[in-house]
């Protein structure tokens, strides 16, 4: 909870006018305890994985013939039920485990130094402690993926995760309760080395999901603004390891992909990726040409 309860008493204590998303903050958050505050991702984690798949789910169930080209995997067709059946089974974990985990977890943000009050850190704090936090997370969500996939870890875990060879947006937290809380560690650790503000903390937890959802999509669409980032898997790279399967020792990476090249865990994907180039190729070559029409 902020030790002032007005603007007078806030820009006294900083010597400065308060910017104006420092005013919304005050007049949100004065009256509110911070084990309030970081609850708020309770509500949060609930919308996304509830509401940021809708869209193209909605693409998939309607067949539509605009965004079928872009579809990864298109034999594979989901009906409406499975699709539901996906999010019931995700809804329970979130009640079961991911909602109580958050609740549980509010004084670990106390012993990392999450801090509530003001100033609020600059756009640039916001985003190099992002870009840390997603580095971090994906070395070690790497390494722990890899051992979910020995024989002990798929068999007892991992597999569940995997029922859906061709993922759908629903099915990014479609997984065992013990995946949920091994993969949580990655997520901590970010803001454990690094902490920061209760909104870079909410941001963190939003964008992780969203970015999750985005790569079990089953649609790779060209004009995703992820494209753009550095390094970037996206939804082509994961959709590959889903294809595999639980044989599949490639792509583990869950953001970006340097941990594959490095350690050599993409070989397969990319000799997939230069079949079916050398594939399209020679289709190309063997078409036949087209008659010319004659006047």
């Amino acid at each position: 909870m902020l030790p002032f309860k007005t603007t007078e008493e806030a820009e006294a204590a900083l010597n400065r006018t308060l910017t104006f998303a420092e005013t919304l903050w005050l007049n949100y958050s004065a009256d509110k305890s911070d084990c309030y505050l970081y609850y708020h991702n309770i509500l949060f984690l609930f919308l996304i994985f509830s509401l940021i798949p809708l869209p193209v789910v909605v693409v998939d169930l309607l067949s539509a013939a605009n965004f079928e080209r872009f579809k990864i995997q298109p034999k594979v067709k989901l009906s409406f039920s499975e699709m539901r059946d996906c999010y019931k089974a995700v809804m329970k974990t979130f009640f079961l485990v991911v909602g109580p985990l958050q609740l549980v977890s509010y004084p670990s943000t106390k012993l990392i130094g999450i801090r509530t009050g003001l100033p609020l850190p600059s756009f640039w704090e916001i985003l190099i402690q992002l870009a840390v936090y997603f580095i971090i997370e994906d070395y070690t969500n790497y390494w722990l993926h890899r051992w979910l996939h020995s024989k002990w870890g798929y068999e007892n875990i991992h597999r569940v995760h995997h029922e859906y060879t061709a993922p759908i947006g629903f099915a990014a937290p479609y997984a065992h309760w013990a995946e949920i809380l091994i993969l949580g560690i990655p997520s901590f650790l970010g803001p454990a080395i690094v902490p920061g503000h209760m909104i870079t903390l909410w941001l963190w937890i939003a964008l992780r999901q969203i970015e999750a959802i985005e790569t079990h999509s089953g649609y790779d669409f060209p004009w995703t603004p992820t494209k753009y980032i550095p390094f970037y898997g996206g939804a082509e790279y994961h959709d590959y390891h889903h294809y595999v399967g639980g044989q599949s020792q490639s792509n583990f990476a869950s953001v970006f992909t340097y941990c594959d090249y490095i350690y050599g865990t993409d070989k397969g994907y990319r000799y997939q990726k230069k079949l079916l180039s050398k594939l399209k190729e020679e289709s190309c070559k063997i078409s036949p040409p087209k008659e010319l029409k004659s006047d």
